[in-house]
């Protein structure tokens, strides 16, 4: 069964482009050229991947992408868009995107992204559970619902995929490098600060007013989580 693609992109050139290109590499593909239609056809058909541009007639691409993720957690989201700056990603990636490739691109990139998407997307994860636990921290990876003690904490999507990360491999230190390769894509660029600016998020949330304190930093190594220091 080959894997089928949305792609959502008003570009009648770029869109039949890439339909072309990836029907070439045996998958299935359907176009949707504004933000409403694609996000009616994502939410009421299974693909195994979208591929999303930003600026679209009558919805942009973060908010069909948010729209999504009520719904669909899992399918990979990879944001397609002239729209380069750190900023701009990191929207993209707080709406809940995968990865983001940047106008004009090599369609070989675009291929390789994709598959590394998928490929993560079919890994079993290992022990899988409902909820995660670590002192008075709990997250429901069903309802999407974090605890800490009594309180919810609200988190962004990509906050929410970094906390279940750290909970899964909690006693470790994890790299940037990791991090980058499995929260964002391989070909992350590791000398900004996205990372540093997530964790900070992240720990502003659920430790900032609360004890003990559970992400710690190993200086030049990473992160861990772990109870006490």
């Amino acid at each position: 069964m080959h894997s089928s693609i949305l792609i959502i992109e008003d570009e009648t050139k770029v869109a039949g482009s890439i339909k072309r290109g990836l029907e070439d590499n045996y998958y299935t593909a359907e176009v949707a050229f504004d933000g409403v239609i694609g996000k009616t056809m994502a939410l009421s058909n299974k693909y195994h991947a979208i591929i999303l541009d930003i600026n679209l007639p009558k919805m942009n691409g973060f908010d069909v992408c948010k729209a999504i993720r009520t719904t669909n957690a899992k399918v990979p989201i990879l944001m397609l868009t002239a729209l380069g700056s750190l900023q701009n990603k990191e929207t993209g990636f707080d709406a809940g995107a995968d990865d983001y490739l940047v106008k004009p691109f090599e369609f070989k990139e675009l291929l390789l992204r994709l598959r590394a998407l998928l490929k993560r997307a079919n890994q079993p994860v290992s022990g899988d559970v409902s909820v995660l636990k670590i002192a008075d921290l709990e997250v429901n990876l069903e309802t999407k619902i974090v605890t800490r003690g009594s309180e919810i904490i609200n988190l962004t999507a990509k906050e929410f995929q970094l906390l279940e990360y750290f909970l899964r491999n909690k006693g470790r230190i994890i790299s940037k490098v990791d991090l980058a390769e499995k929260l964002w894509n391989h070909t992350f660029d590791t000398g900004t600060n996205v990372i540093e600016v997530y964790v900070n998020f992240l720990r502003k949330k659920i430790d900032k007013n609360y004890s003990p304190k559970l992400i710690h930093t190993h200086i030049g190594m990473g992160y861990i989580m772990k109870e006490g220091e």
